[in-house]
């Protein structure tokens, strides 16, 4: 596996803690959801770390990769995880090529 590859995935202990966390719900509407949305996403190098991914909803991880949500839903996450992790930076959050 590329290391950039294993890096942006989420492992199963990440989506535990995460879903623990979030309390097994939606950080934006309240529905049951999973530990499965990453803040940064993917295809922008980000990891797939606690300090990145928080649980959605199937509707609204939908609307915030794919709607018109993205931002105003971006912003709700990035408070969300900034008040549990404040001086961690959105750059911490990417994956790096150099990085050990």
């Amino acid at each position: 596996m590329h290391k950039s590859t294993k890096a942006t995935a989420i492992p199963k202990w990440v989506k535990d803690k995460v879903e623990e966390r979030d309390q097994y719900c939606c950080i934006i509407c309240g529905r049951p959801g999973v530990g499965n949305a990453h803040y940064i996403r993917r295809s922008q190098m980000g990891k797939g770390i606690v300090e990145n991914v928080v649980t959605l909803c199937p509707q609204c991880h939908h609307d915030f990769d794919n709607g018109s949500m993205r931002k105003e839903y971006g912003r709700i996450i990035k408070d969300y995880l900034d008040m549990y992790y404040p001086d961690f930076t959105d750059e911490q959050r990417r994956f790096h090529k150099y990085e050990t």
